[in-house]
């Protein structure tokens, strides 16, 4: 498998987030009003419509425990991420854009966080897609059990 090194740099809760290139099928503005989700938890902000497909949409702040958007600073936009032939899609604050990175210097605390890196002196937080994903559709299996 081929390394491409370039990562989509993104803001959420505050902190500089980075998820592979690879992993990112679209950037895309978010549609609300989301459709409501039944039987999901919160963070998951509801489902849109993208490309004649159905998005469900997690607000990726408080899924890593940081606090919710809000406020001022627009709609965000929304990363999405293919998995296992579902599109499932991450709601962050602004997209910066697309940057080579080093593999990490630091290792991560634990999914789904890979590690830190550096960009131009600033910390990224690297995050593993797998991981990331494994999170939010946990989301799906709602409270019921």
């Amino acid at each position: 498998m081929e390394r491409d090194p370039r990562h989509v740099l993104f803001r959420a809760g505050g902190e500089r987030f980075a998820l592979p290139l690879t992993a990112v099928s679209v950037v895309a503005p978010p549609d609300p009003p989301f459709v409501h989700v039944p039987h999901t938890s919160p963070p998951v902000v509801g489902a849109m419509g993208l490309r004649g497909r159905v998005v469900a949409v997690v607000e990726l702040a408080p899924l890593l425990g940081l606090r919710a958007r809000g406020g001022p600073d627009g709609p965000g936009q929304v990363l999405v991420l293919e998995r296992d032939r579902r599109a499932l899609g991450f709601l962050v604050d602004v997209v910066i854009g697309v940057e080579p990175l080093e593999p990490p210097d630091r290792p991560g605390a634990g999914p789904p966080v890979k590690g830190l890196s550096a960009l131009r002196g600033e910390s990224v937080t690297l995050l593993d897609p797998d991981a990331l994903a494994a999170m939010a559709q946990g989301l799906f299996r709602g409270r019921a059990g």
